[in-house]
């Protein structure tokens, strides 16, 4: 599990239904089966003895310890997320949602999806809603030229067409969207009970008294 970081506090705190989603089927797997494996394998490599040199006890508490990170994240971010409406009657211009598309200054073409700061994919062309190019294309609809202050300095476009997802609407209107997971996250101590079990000495009595030879 790679290192993840959260949105920076700022972030506008909006998401797609389909977005929305996404986060609570990502929550949903990692409680209830990626989480539950960890800890078995945790248990597992503790019992093998020595923790200092135990190399999988130390991977497997540092990938316990990623995962509950984002499992607090993901439980306190959901319900502060507003889903963004379906898409708007006129569909030539960009709001939220909208996937994008444009041509620069070199006769490149170039498609962009704007979405909520959770749910930004590179890959996918999926930008944050607070970037610097959604920004500056969000009302603007198509044949409309714009500007926008990019790393690399300013940079003209013109947007040759918008479209919005019809899965957005679906989701919203057939009520697909699952509640959210109530979680009780125990303290990382609380999941090493059993494997701090398995590292005393068999030997040892109930009542604390010393064993025989």
């Amino acid at each position: 599990m790679g290192r993840w970081r959260p949105p920076q506090a700022r972030s506008t705190a909006i998401i797609t239904a389909d977005g929305h989603l996404r986060l609570k089927q990502e929550l949903d797997h990692l409680w209830r089966t990626v989480r539950p494996e960890v800890v078995r394998a945790l248990a597992a490599a503790a019992a093998e003895g020595d923790r200092s040199e135990n190399a999988e006890y130390t991977y497997r508490k540092k990938q316990l310890g990623e995962i509950d990170r984002r499992v607090r994240y993901l439980s306190k971010r959901i319900p502060a997320l507003r889903i963004a409406p379906p898409a708007p009657t006129d569909q030539t211009v960009v709001f939220f949602g909208a996937t994008v598309e444009l041509e620069d200054e070199a006769g490149k073409r170039l498609i962009y999806r704007v979405v909520g700061p959770d749910e930004t994919h590179a890959s996918k062309g999926w930008i944050s809603v607070d970037s610097p190019m959604a920004r500056a294309m969000l009302k603007k609809r198509v044949d409309d030229e714009f500007q926008a202050q990019l790393p690399g300095g300013e940079m003209s476009f013109v947007i040759l067409a918008v479209r919005y997802e019809a899965r957005e609407s679906q989701l919203v209107d057939a009520g697909l969207m699952p509640d959210l997971l109530e979680i009780d996250l125990p303290d990382a101590d609380d999941d090493l009970d059993d494997a701090d079990s398995s590292d005393t000495d068999p030997g040892d009595t109930d009542d604390g008294g010393e064993s025989g030879p």
